[in-house]
C-alpha cells in the first residue's frame, strides 16, 4: 500500500472508464434506442472534490453516449473521449494537450479494452469486479464496485496521498 501512495502523492490526471467503472456495467436501452446508466452521486462528490484539490480527470470510453455527456458537464469534467475504440490514442492526445508525462496519470478501468493503458500509465487501478486480468496487472484494487462507489475511493486515496483530504473533509465540518 505504500507504494501506491506513493504513486498516488505524484498524480496530476486521472483518467476514467465509464462502463464498468463509473456505472456497474449494465446498460439500459430503450425501444427508442435511447441508453440509460445509473451513476453514483458519492462517486460524483468525490470527483468534484478531486478536481478542486487541483487533479484534472478525464474520461475515455469505448461508447458513445448522450448520457455520460450530461454526466461530465454536472461533473465539469473538460476531457472527454467517446468513442474511442483505442483507448491509447485517446491517451497519448490528453497527455500532449496536458503536457503530462504518463507517470503522473493514473487510470481506472474493469475490463480488457482498459489495459493497453493501464499498462502505460503511473498508476493502474481496478474497480474490486473487474476482470481477473486487470486485476493482475493494477497497482491497487478498489475496496467498492464500479458505480458503487469505487471512484469515491480512488479520490479520497489520491488526496490522502497527497495532503489534501482532511482540508477538503474540514469544510463540513465547521
Amino acid at each position: 500500500m505504500l507504494d501506491v501512495l506513493e504513486k498516488a502523492k505524484q498524480i496530476k490526471l486521472i483518467i476514467f472508464d465509464v462502463d464498468g467503472v463509473l456505472t456497474d456495467g449494465s446498460l439500459f436501452i430503450g425501444d427508442d434506442g435511447q441508453e440509460y446508466k445509473a451513476f453514483n452521486s458519492r462517486d460524483g462528490h468525490g470527483m468534484k472534490m478531486l478536481q478542486r484539490s487541483g487533479v484534472d480527470i478525464a474520461i475515455i470510453t469505448g461508447r458513445t453516449s448522450e448520457v455520460v455527456k450530461h454526466r461530465v458537464k454536472d461533473l465539469g469534467i473538460k476531457y472527454v473521449y467517446q468513442g474511442q475504440l483505442d483507448k491509447v490514442i485517446a491517451m497519448k492526445d490528453l497527455l500532449s494537450t496536458l503536457k503530462l508525462e504518463p507517470d503522473v496519470v493514473a487510470y481506472v478501468g474493469d475490463d480488457v479494452v482498459d489495459l493497453p493503458v493501464m499498462l502505460k500509465i503511473g498508476l493502474a487501478i481496478a474497480v474490486q469486479n473487474a476482470h481477473k486480468l486487470v486485476k493482475m496487472h493494477s497497482h491497487w484494487i478498489t475496496p467498492s464496485e464500479g458505480g458503487k462507489g469505487a471512484a469515491r475511493e480512488i479520490c479520497e486515496l489520491i488526496m490522502e496521498a497527497q495532503g489534501t483530504l482532511d482540508d477538503a473533509m474540514q469544510e463540513y465540518l465547521n
